[in-house]
């Protein structure tokens, strides 16, 4: 097979963003480091936005949507405390990269998505990843009839999590998602208990995703 320019310089700029985006910002799971270091993250993004796929920053995908930064997401998925048996509702999946960075660590990834556009180069991305069901519909929605699921993963940035979503998730399961709190972006993980509650981790910029804001507040 011959190797073109773009796939050597791809390879070059993910390497790159393992030894500058992820060891140095305590993402500890190997697995995950690992996963990063393998997947060709270009693949699953818009041709207009491939060139990006590395940088450490939100990705415009169109539509007002934007991939995570991979430092985000990898935060998220080693707070996660991922187990090689655990079923993953994946809330977000945009192109699909985290759904293929989960699929190699876990035994199954349910991974919803509202936009067809997004969910189209998900699809082809992940063609031959037999662990892996992509859903489209509302992201707050998640898929109840899949439940219950050991892990919730939200790759991007909310306001607030439906109680509805978070029943998904079996007694003990974990939760881990970006959070708006108190105007700033951070990452948050939490256990569903009598008392679920989500404890900011880290402060980190998150690709904002649609349907999870704050009601309005009636004022006078």
């Amino acid at each position: 097979m011959i190797t073109t320019f773009s796939e050597t310089g791809f390879e070059a700029q993910r390497h790159a963003m393992v030894a500058s985006q992820l060891r140095p910002n305590a993402v500890s799971d190997q697995r995950v480091v690992l996963a990063m270091a393998t997947i060709p993250r270009e693949e699953f993004l818009p041709a207009s936005a491939r060139e990006l796929a590395y940088f450490d920053r939100l990705i415009p995908l169109g539509a007002g949507r934007y991939a995570n930064a991979p430092m985000s997401t990898a935060r998220l998925l080693t707070e996660a405390e991922l187990e090689p048996a655990d079923r993953v509702l994946l809330i977000g999946a945009a192109g699909g990269y985290t759904a293929a960075v989960l699929s190699t660590i876990v035994a199954e990834v349910v991974a919803v998505e509202v936009a067809s556009p997004l969910l189209g180069i998900a699809r082809e991305a992940l063609r031959t990843t037999s662990n892996v069901e992509l859903v489209e519909r509302a992201l707050q929605d998640g898929c109840p009839e899949r439940a219950p699921y050991d892990v919730l993963v939200v790759d991007g940035l909310v306001e607030q999590l439906p109680e509805s979503l978070v029943a998904q998730v079996r007694s003990g399961g974990r939760v881990v998602t970006g959070l708006m709190d108190s105007g700033v972006a951070r990452l948050a993980a939490g256990r569903r208990t009598a008392g679920f509650a989500l404890q900011p981790f880290a402060d980190a910029e998150a690709a904002p995703l649609p349907g999870f804001a704050q009601p309005s507040r009636f004022r006078f």
